[in-house]
């Protein structure tokens, strides 16, 4: 009996070893090929533009590390066990590894170091201190599309979409084929919408230095520049993309891609996250009166 055990879980090892290349043999039954996908017709609008309409959430694990990482316990295990631990998880960058340059690089480790630090003190430098999620800032884009939250598109009027998040009753307008540029500095950016065929392009400018891209410390300079695609290739999967740009920080343009998932629960609703009260005690808890 052991034997035929043994046997039995070589040969199930070696069939899900095998699975991927049998099921592309095949044509992809279970999994839809590019051309598949290509194929697919979107529900359209009455201006003729995909019906991106809907709640959708991505459910890759980049809100902890946008490269390749470990799982790995979080702070304070004696009191929170695996509540504080952190998934691994693949990266979602193009090439695996984002290009900073060499100097950049120490910010980055600085910044993982202090990602649970806060220090209203200094009116120069509180922003920067600490990741802005521990804080319940808005997250910036892109990284509001991978919190691990859902969010919802709402598409209707030709000049304008809007796009709600969780975290933080976070929003942003995208303003459909404007020519002004951002007239300052925001958490959540200035949007600029167009259509590149069936592709909703969007170019993000004039986001917050202090945002960051992830709770590894990952983060940009003022300069930086966010081109997201939003491509609907079933009524089911959005491909999203964003490439980033930033000369003061990285080396080269890099790129950030993944699908996004619609929420098919019935009477599914976007709902609050407003964590802002849970912060307060962090943030402004020495400045209370004793």
């Amino acid at each position: 009996m052991r034997k035929w055990l043994v046997s039995a879980a070589a040969v199930a090892a070696a069939l899900l070893w095998a699975a991927p290349s049998a099921l592309n043999a095949q044509g992809g039954a279970q999994v839809p090929t590019p051309g598949e996908f290509l194929r697919f017709t979107p529900p359209r609008m009455a201006d003729g533009h995909p019906n991106l309409n809907g709640i959708w959430q991505a459910l890759v694990p980049a809100n902890v590390n946008l490269e390749d990482h470990e799982a790995k316990a979080g702070p304070y295990t004696e009191l929170m066990g695996a509540y504080a631990g952190e998934p691994a998880g693949q990266s979602v960058v193009e090439g695996g590894v984002i290009p900073y340059r060499q100097e950049a690089l120490a910010r980055r480790r600085q910044n993982f170091e202090n990602r649970m630090k806060a220090d209203l003190t200094r009116d120069d430098t509180w922003h920067d201190l600490g990741d802005p999620e521990m804080k319940c800032y808005m997250p910036g884009v892109p990284r509001a599309t991978y919190m691990g939250l859902p969010f919802q598109i709402v598409q209707g009027a030709q000049d304008f979409m809007l796009i709600a998040y969780e975290f933080a009753s976070s929003t942003r307008i995208i303003r459909m084929n404007w020519k002004e540029d951002a007239p300052g500095d925001f958490w959540m950016g200035w949007s600029r919408g167009r259509w590149e065929g069936d592709t909703l392009v969007v170019d993000v400018t004039g986001q917050r230095k202090e945002t960051w891209f992830d709770r590894a410390g990952n983060y940009h300079s003022e300069g930086l520049r966010v081109t997201e695609r939003y491509s609907l290739v079933s009524p089911y999967h959005i491909m999203y993309e964003a490439t980033i740009e930033d000369p003061q920080t990285y080396t080269r343009p890099w790129k950030i891609s993944f699908p996004l998932y619609r929420r098919m629960e019935k009477n599914v609703q976007l709902l609050e996250y407003k964590c802002q009260p849970f912060a307060e005690e962090l943030l402004y808890g020495r400045f209370r009166k004793k």
